[in-house]
């Protein structure tokens, strides 16, 4: 007996993966040699289902271009592996749920891929559906085939959503205990607006002595009223010298840590007494301070019980389809 599955499953069925979600949906004219050489076969045998090395690069191929983009030689070949194992694994889990779907005597309504299939045509090609059927033409794609993709990700979300069933409140403990565990996340980040004078120490010249008065001299002259920024392009001695010193925004670890601890703890508008690091003097300037405030618990309630629920909800799918691959029959080659 065949029993349809609830129709609230389907509610909130998200469109991903597909070839209309591609950057570009025409077929790629630089598509690398070595992709067209490969001859299709049986990547995987899932309880007797297989799946082919040309169902792995219709998934992998937008994620591939990208690498292709970003690395060369080794590290693209690592890369690339990485990414066609990831993408046969995904197949292989999706296969799974398919064939517990089928197991369970479930069926989707034909009305549900209709009413699919006539929302992604008037959202992505404005109703005109000879234009969305030129565009699976152009990526090699039948009509056909992209009603089976989209059934069987209809199936996988329903089942998901069926299988993995999580609690909808977290206990206010949780939400604390991570809280404590977490202030970080719930802290902007702290930065400075910082100019630097560098006087280098030069210890040829009398151990250094004529630039550490010299250093003296420039604080002096600052406290005293003459500009940081004019004194940081008389004198300083490094690649800021002709912003007058200025490192615009920073945040922390972007100093050595001596320099660091001075600048992070002036307060906004002050000078820095002379820094003495790395045989080199320093003079810093904090003009501006923002950041480092923690959300208050009350304000990061709500965030935190939508992650924590997310997270509940992740491992359960895990846990449900690791039952589902230990009682399955899967090769791969």
């Amino acid at each position: 007996m065949i029993r349809p599955l609830f129709p609230a499953l389907f509610l909130s069925l998200i469109f991903v993966s597909s070839p209309l979600c591609r950057a570009s949906l025409a077929a790629d004219p630089q598509k690398p040699a070595a992709q067209a050489e490969v001859i299709d076969g049986v990547a995987a045998i899932v309880n007797g289902d297989v799946i082919t090395y040309s169902q792995v690069r219709q998934v992998v191929t937008p994620r591939e271009r990208l690498l292709r983009s970003q690395f060369k030689g080794e590290e693209l070949m690592k890369q690339v592996k990485t990414a066609r194992e990831a993408a046969l694994k995904d197949l292989i889990d999706r296969q799974l749920i398919i064939q517990a779907f089928k197991k369970e005597g479930f069926q989707i309504p034909d009305h549900y891929l209709d009413a699919r299939m006539n929302d992604l045509i008037t959202e992505h090609f404005g109703g005109d559906r000879a234009a969305f059927v030129r565009t699976l033409q152009a990526d090699n794609y039948t009509l056909g085939e992209f009603k089976k993709n989209e059934m069987d990700k209809m199936v996988v979300s329903a089942m998901r959503q069926k299988n993995v069933k999580t609690t909808t409140v977290v206990s206010p403990t949780r939400v604390d205990e991570y809280y404590r565990q977490h202030r970080e996340e719930f802290t902007s980040k702290e930065q400075i607006k910082l100019r630097m004078i560098m006087i280098p120490s030069r210890a040829s010249e009398s151990g250094g002595s004529s630039q550490k008065a010299l250093a003296e001299e420039i604080l002096g002259k600052i406290v005293k009223g003459t500009e940081f920024e004019s004194m940081a392009q008389l004198y300083s001695e490094d690649s800021t010298k002709e912003r007058g010193g200025d490192w615009g925004w920073i945040e922390r670890k972007t100093l050595a840590d001596p320099l660091e601890k001075v600048a992070f703890r002036l307060p906004a508008g002050k000078v820095s007494n002379i820094v003495d690091f790395g045989g080199n003097y320093y003079i810093l300037k904090v003009e501006e301070k923002r950041g480092g405030d923690t959300k208050p618990l009350a304000k990061a309630r709500e965030e935190i019980e939508k992650k924590l629920l997310s997270e509940e909800a992740r491992a359960r799918q895990e846990q449900w389809i690791a039952s589902l691959r230990q009682k399955a029959y899967i090769q791969t080659f």
